[in-house]
């Protein structure tokens, strides 16, 4: 996508009941009005990803942004100078998204937070009438997860997840390839997340900004004391408390593509995981700069490799996922490879399309492209107005969602192997069921009936 907003942000780089358990009443606000040719969308965390997404959804999809909402004042202030580019007219800046939820102009809202919160505002903005747009992995533990496709349902809402390669022409049409049995019968697929990395410190905890509730920041995380690595320099990747590793950080694009490319085919029957801190160890990372986990589904298996460290892997770069080359597949980090009993396809991930081999690397099948942010920015705001279900609709990315924990609840017990019931939503494992649902700060807890 050689757009300007691109170019330009790679350059800067019972209702009341339920609503009081997050923290405070929010008045049931009346449902939001009809989306016209400008629907007005809110943006809740305003660091660099929700920043581009609201750009885009602006300048190139014809959305009004109607308010903008972030504890720090100066990412409020940053966030509409780079929207100014592209929207005159100011949208309201609030500190706290109650304000948001509650406004009856706002149709829809973007959720691009830390994962901790993606889950409980979720669920809030479907309770207050809203439509949402949620960052993935779009929950923190496998019950909320399901508690956000019950609450979309329940109040009749469109919740499109951001895993952008469902909205891409390539990957839907690698998918119709599969569809067509010209690999022959498939029992492997193998996902990559194999990335470079290096060492994390923690360092000074430096000040607290004037104005910052650290407090509401962490929400339903366990309090620890400050510090400005973790909400203003991306260490909050670096902690169970808050994010479920690159599993979930980056992988989980794949991981969703390949599910996607399979037919989805629901949960699988068991999960193994080996990994650990081995390259970086002694630094203040919990999460594993190696994993490799599988899952056994009815008719394949699917693996996943994840690193953190050789500094030779890289991800698509920007001329990649914006112009129709094909990519170097052994050092690109977020491929997906297919396993027919006839021939292998390769997926980018990132644009670069795909390829379909044959014996001696015969090349029988390929199709270039780009990356597909717009795409599925477009099909969101569209199903707003159309009311059908976006292409990665919650219901639908439960399941990588869900897998993606399975493998790192694999990984946290001890590198272990578990077989799963999809229909109980139960491990054979009594303390992997009990991660299933970790416990919620006080005044920061989903209620059981959403």
């Amino acid at each position: 996508m050689d757009t300007v907003s691109r170019r330009t942000f790679l350059k800067h780089s019972s209702k009341a009941a339920a609503l009081t358990a997050f923290g405070g009443l929010i008045r049931p606000a009346a449902r939001a009005q009809s989306p016209n040719e400008r629907p007005n969308v809110a943006l809740i965390g305003c660091g660099g990803r929700g920043r581009f997404i609201i750009r885009v959804m602006v300048e190139e999809g014809k959305a009004n942004c109607a308010a903008l909402c972030d504890l720090s004042d100066q990412r409020l202030e940053q966030c509409w100078k780079f929207i100014s580019e592209v929207q005159p007219a100011q949208p309201r800046l609030e500190k706290d998204f109650r304000k948001v939820l509650d406004a009856k102009d706002v149709d829809a809202v973007i959720i691009a937070t830390p994962d901790r919160w993606h889950a409980p505002l979720t669920v809030m903005a479907c309770q207050a009438g809203k439509d949402v747009y949620v960052e993935k992995p779009h929950s923190h533990n496998i019950w909320e997860s399901g508690k956000m496709v019950e609450a979309a349902k329940k109040y009749n809402r469109i919740v499109q997840v951001g895993t952008q390669n469902r909205s891409k022409e390539y990957n839907l049409a690698a998918r119709e390839y599969l569809r067509s049995g010209k690999l022959g019968k498939i029992g492997l697929v193998k996902v990559f997340n194999l990335k470079s990395g290096n060492a994390f410190k923690l360092g000074d905890p430096g000040e607290q900004p004037e104005g910052f509730d650290w407090d509401k920041w962490l929400g339903p995380a366990p309090f620890r004391p400050f510090h400005e690595q973790i909400p203003f320099h991306g260490g909050w990747h670096q902690y169970w408390d808050f994010c479920g590793g690159d599993m979930c950080d980056d992988g989980i694009h794949q991981t969703d593509l390949a599910l996607m490319l399979m037919g989805d085919p629901g949960l699988p029957k068991s999960v193994r995981s080996v990994g650990g801190r081995f390259v970086h160890r002694g630094d203040d990372s919990e999460v594993p700069d190696v994993q490799v986990a599988n899952w056994e589904f009815d008719s394949f298996v699917m693996t996943f490799e994840l690193s953190g460290y050789p500094k030779y892997m890289v991800k698509s770069s920007d001329a990649l996922r914006r112009k129709t080359l094909v990519p170097d597949w052994k050092q690109n980090s977020t491929r997906v490879e297919i396993y027919g009993s006839e021939r292998l396809m390769i997926v980018g991930r990132h644009g670069g399309g795909f390829v379909v081999e044959e014996s001696g690397s015969r090349i029988v099948e390929k199709m270039l492209g780009e990356a597909g942010d717009f795409e599925h920015y477009k099909n969101f705001l569209d199903c707003l107005k159309s009311r059908k279900q976006p292409n990665a609709d919650i219901s639908i990315a439960h399941a990588s969602n869900v897998i993606a924990h399975m493998g790192n609840i694999a990984h946290r017990l001890g590198n272990t192997a578990m077989r799963y019931d999809a229909a109980t939503g139960r491990f054979d494992n009594d303390k992997a069921n009990a991660m299933i649902r970790p416990e919620y700060r006080k005044g920061y807890e989903i209620p059981d009936k959403v």
